[in-house]
Order: C-alpha cells, then sequence, then structure tokens
C-alpha cells in the first residue's frame, strides 16, 4: 500500500496534509509514503523531519503519484494535478464540493475514488475526523488574536495608579465552534464578551463560557436547528428583527467577530455598511466567513480595509494562519479516517463501501459521480 502527501498549489494554503507523527502511524499501517518536496516548508516541517520519520521525499508530485493507492491532500486537487494517478485510486482532502461541478467531474474522469473529509458525519466514532472542527476551532481562536493585532487598545480591565483602562467589549456574531473557540480566547484576554446564534441551543454553550447571549428569542428562533446541528436559513422577517437589535448593539462593541457559515450556502449577511459606520473609530471587525462571501458588508477576501475609522479584517485561510498546529489537527484527522480503511492484518486496503462514513464522504467512483447531494454534476 503505497501513499502520496502533495504540495498544495494555492497561494494561501500554508498546511500539510502528513505530519511525521502521523507518517509513522501509516508506517504502522504497513503503508510506503511518498511526500513531495518542500510540501511542509510553510508549516515549519522540513524534508528531513519526514525522512526521519520513514517518509520518501520525492521531486515532483507526479513521482508521489506514481503507482499511489491513496493520495492526501488539504485542498481538492487542482486541474492537472492528479495526471497520471491510477485509476481507483482513493483522493482525501477538504474539497470543497458546493457548486463545483466542473471540478467533480474531472475527479470523476481521474477514476478516482474522491473522499470530502467536511461531509464527514455528526456521530460519536466520527468526531476525531472532523475537520470542519478541528480547523475552525483554529480559526475562532486567530480570529481573536488578529482582531487584537489590529484594535490599539488594551483588552483586560487594568486599575493602575494613572488610572483605570476599561475592558474591550467583543461581540461574536455564530457560536459553532469557531465562535464558542473565539468567546473563550476573548474571555481569557479579558474582555467583557457577548455573542449571538440563530440556534437555541447555542445559548447555554455562550453562557456556560462566561458570555452573555443577544439574539430575538420568538417562535421562529426556537426551530432554528437542523438535525445535523447546524443553523438553518432564517425568515427576512426574523432577520429584520434580529438586525435591529445587533444593530444597536454592535455600535457600543469595540470588536466584532463574524462566524456564520451555512453548508453549500453563502454565508449570510449580518454586519451591514450601516452597522460598521455606526461603530467607534479604532473599532475592529474580523469577518472569518469572507472566503464564503463574507458576513459582513465591507470585507473584502484577503485584505484589511477601513471605513470611517473601523478596520474590517478579511484573511484568507485562517486557520492555515496557525499553520503548524492547524496541519497537527488536520493530519490527526485524516490519519483516523484512513485507518478505516485499512486492513490491519493484511495491511491492504479495505474500503468497505457500505460503511456509513464512506458513504458519506465519498464523491466520486469508478468514473461517476456517485454522491446523491451532487449528482447533478454529472
Amino acid at each position: 500500500m503505497r501513499i502520496a502527501v502533495l504540495s498544495e498549489r494555492d497561494k494561501v494554503e500554508t498546511r500539510v496534509a502528513a505530519t511525521p507523527e502521523t507518517i509513522k502511524k501509516y508506517k504502522s499501517l504497513g503503508a510506503e509514503v511518498a511526500i513531495e518536496a518542500g510540501a511542509g516548508s510553510k508549516a515549519g516541517i522540513p524534508d528531513t523531519e519526514f525522512t526521519a520519520a520513514g517518509a520518501t521525499v520525492v521531486g515532483s508530485a507526479a513521482d508521489a503519484l506514481k503507482d499511489a493507492d491513496i493520495v492526501l491532500k488539504v485542498r481538492r486537487p487542482a486541474e492537472g494535478e492528479l495526471q497520471g494517478v491510477k485509476p481507483g485510486a482513493l483522493v482525501i482532502a477538504i474539497m470543497d464540493p458546493y457548486g463545483q461541478d466542473a471540478a467533480l467531474k474531472a475527479l470523476a474522469d481521474a477514476k478516482v475514488a474522491a473522499f470530502s473529509m467536511e461531509l464527514m458525519p455528526r456521530i460519536t466514532r466520527a468526531q476525531v475526523m472532523d475537520v470542519l472542527s478541528s480547523q475552525a476551532n483554529l480559526a475562532g481562536y486567530r480570529a481573536v488574536i488578529d482582531g487584537v493585532a489590529e484594535y490599539g487598545r488594551a483588552m483586560p480591565m487594568m486599575m493602575t495608579a494613572a488610572g483605570t483602562v476599561p475592558a474591550a467589549r467583543v461581540f461574536v456574531m455564530g457560536a459553532g465552534v469557531a465562535g464558542l473557540q473565539a468567546i473563550a480566547t476573548a474571555r481569557r484576554l479579558g474582555a467583557v464578551v457577548t455573542a449571538t446564534d440563530v440556534r437555541p441551543a447555542a445559548k447555554e454553550q455562550v453562557e456556560s463560557l462566561g458570555a452573555k447571549f443577544i439574539a430575538v428569542e420568538d417562535e421562529e428562533f426556537k426551530q432554528a436547528e437542523t438535525a445535523g446541528g447546524y443553523a438553518k436559513e432564517m425568515s427576512a422577517e426574523y432577520r429584520a428583527k434580529q438586525a435591529t437589535l445587533v444593530a444597536s448593539h454592535i455600535a457600543k462593541q469595540d470588536i466584532v467577530i463574524t462566524t456564520a457559515l451555512i453548508p453549500g450556502r453563502p454565508a449570510p449577511k449580518l454586519v451591514t455598511r450601516e452597522m460598521v459606520e455606526a461603530m467607534k473609530p479604532g473599532s475592529v471587525v474580523v469577518d472569518i466567513a469572507v472566503e464564503r462571501g463574507g458576513n459582513c458588508e465591507l470585507a473584502k477576501p484577503g485584505e484589511v480595509v477601513e471605513h470611517n475609522g473601523v478596520k474590517i479584517v478579511g484573511h484568507l485561510n485562517v486557520p492555515g494562519r496557525l499553520a503548524a498546529t492547524a496541519s497537527s489537527l488536520y493530519a490527526k484527522n485524516l490519519y483516523a479516517f484512513v485507518e478505516t480503511l485499512v486492513n490491519k492484518e493484511t495491511k491492504a486496503l479495505a474500503v468497505n463501501w457500505d460503511d456509513e462514513l464512506v458513504k458519506a464522504t465519498c464523491l466520486t467512483r469508478d468514473g461517476a459521480i456517485i454522491h446523491s447531494a451532487f449528482q447533478t454534476a454529472a
């Protein structure tokens, strides 16, 4: 069994799909691992560390792909990147499949079995494979750090001989994994934290972290969660009521962190131009949903812009701003999944195509798009 680990082609991607720790684990499964030279350089992992862990460092993607049974990546392979891969190989990555019909067709045409890690079901046995949670957790932490870096004042209340410095006010919009970590981080830094979310279950979670929950708690709010634990899209009437409440609250905040995402849809617009203009000069908005269109109307992907004295932070690939940590967690997520695809006794690939994890994540197989949610792409 041969595993290939490729470098990432996207310029903003700093993560790598394997670490020396997981290389050793793959070796114990009986696998040979070929890793493209320089794959871990942006994550602070030199080729020598991969070699010491037992991997073979090769000069190109084509060399890594040769005879590979499994291909590991962070992002979906770019056009032409899988040239030379053998039919039937497993390609495992964060595939970002929604609205990517041409890319899914290309994967099918390459005759690979493509697995999308972010489609992993939220069940107990798959928790260790949940890339959305591992990466969002880091994104929430980094969003606060980025916000503090742009904010020109101290975060905690400080009592000094020269006078008292008031605590910063931080408002977190969206209390999923990223939002909850943002709340916890801002609290650790001494800020006064408030948060909002459309899911009723979020209220208790927010309050358990010591933050105050802000929301219009009507009947629609009580039904605003899917069976999978994600936020539903709210009605125009509810969004208007929530916007009125949020607008008055945002005007008093120093740092606003937006984290709201709906799977398969553009990020909901939560912070309007008018809301930003109501904020005090020197305030900061950090939009970590900017890659999906952004929660803030004024956010620009990959930029920190200023509007009326308010900075709007739109960094791309926020987990990748903590490349070493993000790679470590992502690589462990991948290993936990790959382990379920290997027969421990024969040390050979033995994919159970009826396994619920495989069914939930497999996009393409035998030249066809097989995932029911994306078959229109065929």
